[in-house]
């Protein structure tokens, strides 16, 4: 499967950005899709998941409650909606796609999109 990711931008604190995830090749329901992101001097880190099967979602802990990931299976296009954006959540947003293993480590997702820069400014 290949990944576009897509919708980043430039957004004032306390703003919303919703960022798109394009696949191509493959169904997205035949994976568990992600969004890492990595900010500059960082690693990457885990966003959120849908999972492969249930559809539940889960949240890194800096997102709960302001981030939102879907999934449009007739578009094949997995969305993370932003909102009640900090200035920390600056950073390379990427999406990607995994089988199985671990939901939150990058080392068990097989294919990623190439990034999209989100910038919050306070």
């Amino acid at each position: 499967v290949q990944l576009q990711a897509s919708g980043g931008g430039l957004v004032q604190a306390g703003g919303s950005l919703r960022l798109s995830c394009a696949a191509s090749g493959r169904a997205i329901s035949n994976y568990g899709m992600g969004w890492f992101r990595q900010a500059p001097g960082k690693e990457r880190e885990f966003v959120a998941v849908r999972s492969r099967g249930s559809g539940r979602t889960y949240y890194g802990d800096s997102v709960k409650g302001r981030f939102t990931i879907t999934t449009d299976n007739t578009k094949n296009t997995v969305y993370l909606q932003m909102d009640s954006l900090k200035p920390e959540d600056t950073a390379v947003y990427y999406c990607a796609a995994r089988y199985s293993g671990s939901l939150y480590d990058t080392s068990s997702y097989d294919y990623w999109g190439q990034g999209t820069l989100v910038t919050v400014s306070s």
